[in-house]
């Protein structure tokens, strides 16, 4: 049923998400939600930089000048919402039905944004009441562009602190991590993902003269089936096993008396750290070759696979679920990419904690509210244990 209810009433947590939620930011304009974040973090003395590059904006915020660097990653960007006659409530009308707060970006991932911004509050609070200074920096980086090409967000803002060599130590990213219970599961790394894009070349022709032509379905047949059926590695103790999916194959006229003359084929590899990019090509390379067909390959890299290894990270993160809420987390390198794959590379530790991801992308997208608050308190956990004096 749903519930009208007094944003005043609410937790400053939840308040917060409520009004990012507020804004239809599909992806990649933000519409003002970083704005909204830059104003709250200056208020507690962040020193905060937009970057914008292309259409995007995006924004750095840092409080503290010494190391180590502990950054809260996230994006303002949500996923369109589809027809919106098909959602039980309007899904930019942020709606709290039996305990559930509804809306597109709930869980995807405003929440996590208004707990990083709240236990940072909470944190500074703290440390003033106690006249005591963080043992390091906090930092904030936020994108617009993670829903969409990721190619303006995250990836550029990286480029320009490692140009200034400025360095995340660690990075909690707040993806929807949890699946049943929040914090029951956390991402400590991620497997690398490698496009291809096959193109096979034959010769066009009349369905009953094959003699005079080479028909692009047949050649592919038997490449592209050796390339499922390859066994790329066995994964190891952090990854599952490499994995070869064909996502999509197009070819024909739109006659069905006539031979096509080429096929496109287009695939993915999601890769664990058992395997290089240049591996996945060149083995890629010699089964095509090895049937003999006219093709040509175009490649292209979304991520590297990244694996954190820091035991005072990851604890910390276990210590502050289990503070909040008594659950054991199971870390995990499932499911797809995150931008975590663009900072990892630069050194930084990181891991992804955020709420429940059972309802991301989906009509009728929604987070527990209570869990918010619960978020909030383990990001502060997290902070207290990293910097804490």
């Amino acid at each position: 049923m749903s519930q009208n209810f007094d944003e005043q009433q609410l937790s400053p947590t939840a308040r917060l998400a409520v009004q990012l939620l507020r804004i239809p930011s599909v992806t990649p304009d933000d519409k003002g939600c970083n704005q909204l974040l830059i104003d709250r973090l200056e208020a507690l003395g962040f020193r905060c930089e937009v970057m914008r590059f292309g259409e995007v904006n995006n924004f750095w915020a840092r409080l503290g000048d010494s190391g180590p660097v502990l950054c809260f990653a996230g994006h303002t960007d949500v996923v369109p919402t589809g027809p919106e006659e098909n959602w039980q409530s309007p899904p930019f009308t942020p709606t709290l039905r039996d305990g559930l707060l509804y809306a597109r970006g709930a869980a995807d991932m405003k929440g996590s944004l208004a707990a990083m911004v709240t236990a940072c509050e909470n944190f500074v609070a703290s440390c003033k009441s106690e006249q005591r200074q963080p043992e390091g920096s906090i930092a904030f980086l936020i994108t617009g562009d993670e829903e969409g090409a990721a190619t303006n967000g995250t990836r550029k803002v990286i480029d320009a602190l490692e140009a200034r060599n400025e360095k995340i130590n660690w990075c909690i990213v707040g993806e929807p991590s949890s699946t049943e219970t929040l914090g029951d599961v956390v991402k400590i790394g991620r497997r690398g993902s490698l496009h291809g894009l096959l193109t096979v070349r034959g010769v066009q022709g009349h369905v009953a003269y094959p003699h005079l032509a080479r028909n692009p379905i047949h050649q592919a047949m038997l490449p592209l089936d050796a390339l499922a059926r390859e066994i790329w590695d066995e994964g190891n103790e952090a990854f599952p096993p490499t994995t070869f999916q064909i996502s999509n194959i197009r070819s024909g006229t739109g006659a069905d008396n006539v031979i096509p003359g080429e096929l496109t084929a287009a695939f993915n590899f999601r890769f664990s750290t058992e395997l290089g990019e240049t591996d996945i090509r060149k083995r890629t390379e010699a089964i095509l070759d090895g049937h003999g067909i006219d093709y040509d390959l175009e490649w292209k890299l979304s991520g590297l696979p990244f694996l954190t290894r820091s035991e005072r990270l990851i604890q910390a993160v276990r210590d502050s679920v289990h503070a909040v809420n008594g659950v054991s987390t199971h870390v995990s390198t499932a499911g797809g990419t995150s931008d975590g794959r663009f900072i990892a590379p630069t050194g930084a530790e990181v891991v992804e904690l955020g709420p429940c991801n059972a309802t991301i992308h989906k009509v009728d997208e929604h987070v527990r509210i209570t869990d918010l608050d619960d978020l909030s308190l383990m990001y502060e956990g997290i902070i207290r244990r990293l910097l804490g004096s």
